[in-house]
């Protein structure tokens, strides 16, 4: 079973690899005080730093460095990494300034940590084809054994005094994805992991179990030099301020806060219907994406989150088709909600015109999940929503404070400070929540349309010497080519209508 159990606590394009950027990595580190810019240690993997579905530099930790560089006017080198060994090994030979996503330990000598900014616990993962006491039994018995990463050698340890048939190996050279995986497919029998990367790891591999936490939680933080104090100031002030104004739990939200709301079973069918399904309408999402410039892989979650991409969907409340329009919607759109064809075109269009009617400061990605969320429940309660979080002092542009006033919409001490009154919130935070989940999962397994190589400022640079895989989709197979357009449905052009966006949900 999946759990939350993350809290707050207190770039150049990719290198192609070779003997001279490992070189220049090893030379020796030049102050960041002098230089103004500072070398930082990074993991690559969807909890630290990935290229995400729009083929941008992501990750909670490229965020987190990118925030604290520009607070103190530095410029920031990543250099990439897959040992979690390596980085405490190359920050100790002073090959950087900085190493993030570390749990704290006094097992470093010369190095320092800042402050706690993320809880994480070790859990097992299983093959779910067996109970959880069934592969406890089996591991506590000897019969098989536990691949780990080297930060939870100690938590098996402990284990061990109780149960000394315990047996694992520790990996160097893999991150806890890798190994969901290959439980997954059956390669790897147990792994030991992070907490929070088998949460979002469920979602794509959902044949895999979880079990409780085992022992502790442990504390993430970064490490520098120990020498260095101005830096570990800097470090310690950073942390402090964006949990006071709220950087951080927004940035949590972004990356976790939606990771369990979709359960096995649904996702284990979403990812059977996208085998079985989306072949029939990929290429119509792939057009979608054509005429209003959204990833097609988000306009097709949108349309499973509303129909499970069934044409003939229909709803007690009077939507219908795959993208579930209602009469008024199509009429203004100007098209049949019951053609396929028509109803994905109409319905992105119509995602494009509410994000475009939002503020254009509200920053990505939250103007595109308030507009999913007024595609839901309307512009106009959407919008009540963002004018509440003003009057309680949060923050009207960040969809992780918006999603906690729409829920507000239904109580009369609320609503009736609104211009468009009742309105039950709760439904769209779910509807966006459980489809992000989906856009996730169609961005791990579906390649977008066309390639491009992250657009990064003069301030970043990110070096990968080692040609680390660091797109989101960048291990899996090649996508067959979308079936044809079925005989039974008639896919005529699309003329699109004036468009205005109602206030309310129609």
């Amino acid at each position: 079973m999946k759990r939350w159990l993350i809290s707050m606590a207190v770039v150049a394009l990719v290198g192609c690899g070779g003997m001279n950027d490992k070189a220049s990595d090893q030379q020796h580190l030049m102050s960041w005080k002098d230089s103004k810019e500072l070398v930082v240690l990074v993991q690559n993997g969807p909890t630290a730093l990935y290229i995400d579905a729009e083929g941008n530099y992501a990750g909670l930790e490229y965020d987190l460095v990118t925030k604290f560089a520009q607070s103190n006017g530095l410029k920031i080198r990543f250099v990439v990494d897959n040992s979690y060994a390596s980085l405490l090994q190359r920050l100790q030979r002073n090959e950087a300034h900085i190493a993030v996503g570390l749990h704290i330990d006094g097992a470093h000598p010369g190095l320092a940590f800042g402050p706690s900014y993320q809880s994480v616990s070790p859990v097992l993962v299983y093959n779910d084809s067996m109970t959880e006491a069934a592969a406890w039994q089996k591991l506590y018995n000897g019969e098989a054994t536990i691949k780990t990463l080297p930060q939870y050698v100690p938590t098996l340890t402990a284990l061990k005094v109780q149960h000394p048939s315990l047996a694992w190996q520790v990996v160097q050279d893999q991150d806890s994805e890798t190994l969901i995986q290959g439980v997954s497919t059956g390669d790897t029998d147990f792994a030991l992991v992070d907490s929070h990367a088998a949460d979002v790891a469920q979602n794509y591999f959902p044949q895999v179990g979880i079990t409780d936490t085992i022992g502790q939680p442990q504390q993430l933080a970064w490490a520098s030099n120990a020498n260095d104090k101005e830096l570990q100031d800097m470090i310690q002030k950073f942390f402090g301020q964006a949990i006071a104004d709220g950087t951080l739990r927004q940035l949590m939200d972004r990356y976790y806060g939606h990771v369990n709301r979709v359960d096995q079973m649904d996702a284990q069918a979403f990812l059977d219907k996208r085998e079985d399904v989306l072949p029939t309408f990929r290429k119509w999402f792939h057009e979608a994406q054509q005429k209003t410039g959204l990833d097609w892989r988000l306009v097709a979650a949108l349309s499973y989150q509303e129909s499970h991409w069934d044409p003939a969907a229909a709803s007690p409340t009077g939507v219908r088709g795959i993208m579930m329009l209602t009469t008024e919607t199509a009429q203004r759109l100007g098209v049949d909600r019951l053609n396929p064809y028509q109803s994905i075109l109409g319905g992105a269009r119509y995602i494009a015109t509410l994000r475009d009617s939002l503020d254009q400061a509200i920053p990505e990605p939250d103007r595109t999940f308030m507009a999913l969320a007024a595609y839901n429940v309307g512009l106009g309660h959407l919008l009540d929503a963002r004018e509440l979080a003003r009057k309680m002092n949060k923050n009207a542009d960040s969809w992780a404070d918006v999603k906690s006033t729409l829920p507000l919409l239904r109580l009369p001490k609320y609503f009736g400070q609104t211009k468009f009154g009742f309105a039950r919130g709760g439904e769209p935070v779910v509807f966006v929540e459980s489809l992000r989940t989906y856009y996730d999962v169609l961005a791990r397994f579906e390649p977008p349309m066309g390639t491009s190589q992250p657009t990064l400022s003069s301030e970043i640079e990110v070096r990968n010497p080692n040609n680390l895989p660091l797109e989101i989709n960048s291990a899996l197979r090649p996508v067959q080519a979308a079936a044809s357009m079925p005989a039974n449905v008639a896919a005529g052009a699309v003329k699109p209508a004036p468009m205005r966006v109602a206030m309310l949900h129609q």
